[in-house]
C-alpha cells in the first residue's frame, strides 16, 4: 500500500471536507483497532468542531466505499483499520482486550493446504485467537 486513505477517498471520488480529511489522518495514524468513540476522541482534539455524529457517518460512507474495513473482536464494539492494510491476523488478550497483529507463514501455508484439500483456491480470510496470557511462574 503506497496511497494514503485520504488520496483513495479522492480517487474514489468522495469529496473531502476538512472534518473528513481529520477523520482520515486519524485513522492513517492509528496502530490500533480504534471504534468510533476513541476515533472521535482523536479527531475532535485536532478539530473540536468534530461531532461524533459526523465521524459515525465518516466511518460509513469509508466503509462502503472499501476504504475502511469494520472488525470485531467480540467485545460488542465495532472497530475499523485500513481495509489495504499489509494482510495479517489477529490475537485477542481475553483480560485486557488488547489485540495483537501477526503474520506467521506457517498459518498461512497450512491454510492454503487446507483449501486445496477441500478444492478450492484461497482467495482471503480472517483469522482471529482469542486467549488469556499465561500463567508467568
Amino acid at each position: 500500500m503506497t496511497d494514503t486513505i485520504t488520496d483513495r477517498c479522492t480517487a474514489k471520488g468522495l469529496r473531502m471536507t476538512g472534518q473528513r480529511r481529520t477523520i482520515a489522518e486519524v485513522l492513517e495514524s492509528s496502530k490500533d483497532h480504534p471504534d468510533v468513540e476513541e476515533l472521535y476522541t482523536r479527531a475532535s482534539s485536532r478539530d473540536a468542531g468534530i461531532s461524533i455524529a459526523t465521524v459515525y457517518r465518516t466511518v460509513k460512507l469509508f466503509e462502503e466505499a472499501g476504504i475502511l474495513e469494520r472488525v470485531d473482536f467480540g467485545d460488542g464494539r465495532a472497530r475499523y483499520e485500513d481495509a489495504e492494510r499489509e494482510h495479517h491476523d489477529h490475537l485477542i488478550d481475553m483480560n485486557s482486550g488488547e489485540v495483537i497483529e501477526f503474520v506467521d507463514p506457517d498459518i498461512e501455508a497450512l491454510q492454503e493446504k487446507i483449501a486445496e484439500k477441500l478444492g478450492y483456491k484461497l482467495k482471503g480470510h480472517k483469522l482471529e485467537l482469542y486467549g488469556v496470557p499465561l500463567k508467568k511462574t
